[in-house]
């Protein structure tokens, strides 16, 4: 992540770190992202409900998506926060079980079946 701050506002950073009220720079913009996650934590919590979203870790395995096959199932994978797909997927096998990925947060999936997955990623 990259974040872009005009040189007042990093001044006015330094010197809070300066003064000690934060350990460094990247403690202060952490602190002020969880301030504002929990300013809208209502929000969130909403957003999710009615998205229908996984919060938090959602780990597919092997036989997940193997019983998925076998009940003729299409997986539709939400999530904020981590979506794992285990390394002992294939990629065939992540193409006939999963019909879409929409991950706010980070995807874990070998290389391979993030390419099979691609053009199912929003």
């Amino acid at each position: 992540m990259t974040i872009n701050l005009g040189v007042v506002d990093l001044g006015q950073i330094d010197l809070l770190v300066q003064e000690g009220f934060y350990s460094n720079r990247t403690d202060l913009i952490r602190t002020a992202i969880r301030n504002q996650l929990t300013v809208h934590a209502d929000e969130v919590k909403r957003t999710i409900a009615r998205r229908t979203l996984v919060l938090g870790l959602q780990h597919l395995s092997r036989a997940d998506l193997e019983r998925a096959l076998a009940a003729g199932e299409m997986l539709q994978i939400q999530v904020v926060g981590l979506a794992r797909i285990a390394d002992d997927v294939s990629p065939e096998l992540a193409r006939a079980t999963i019909e879409s990925v929409v991950v706010l947060g980070a995807f874990q999936a070998s290389a391979a079946v993030r390419s099979a997955l691609a053009d199912r990623m929003r």
